[in-house]
């Protein structure tokens, strides 16, 4: 995707913040361009309902965030107001990923 000019790219819906690990990981070395990533709350259970909480979803993207591999978050299936707000406070004690300069 190198080719286009990106204004994000990430991972969204499918996965909870702990299984999108990996492949964010990755995208943060790889991507020029900001990255960006909206988790499910946790992976539905058997009923379809998503039963992660605030705390825990801000706390695995707060990681990410540590780990200087996130720009943009957000929440999909499954999150809340409440984890839009846990994830907003824990936003605040980071600085945004450095955009890199690749050759």
């Amino acid at each position: 995707m190198a080719h286009v000019p990106l204004f994000s790219m990430g991972l969204n819906c499918a996965l909870g913040a702990a299984q999108m690990r990996p492949y964010l990981e990755v995208i943060a070395e790889q991507s020029s361009c900001r990255t960006s990533v909206y988790p499910n709350a946790g992976l539905p259970d058997q009923m379809g309902e998503y039963r992660e909480s605030p705390e825990v979803t801000a706390k695995l993207v707060g990681e990410f965030m540590a780990s200087g591999w996130v720009n943009v978050v957000g929440g999909c299936c499954g999150t809340t107001p409440e984890h839009i707000a846990a994830l907003a406070m824990e936003a605040a004690k980071h600085e945004p990923r450095p955009l890199p300069v690749l050759a």
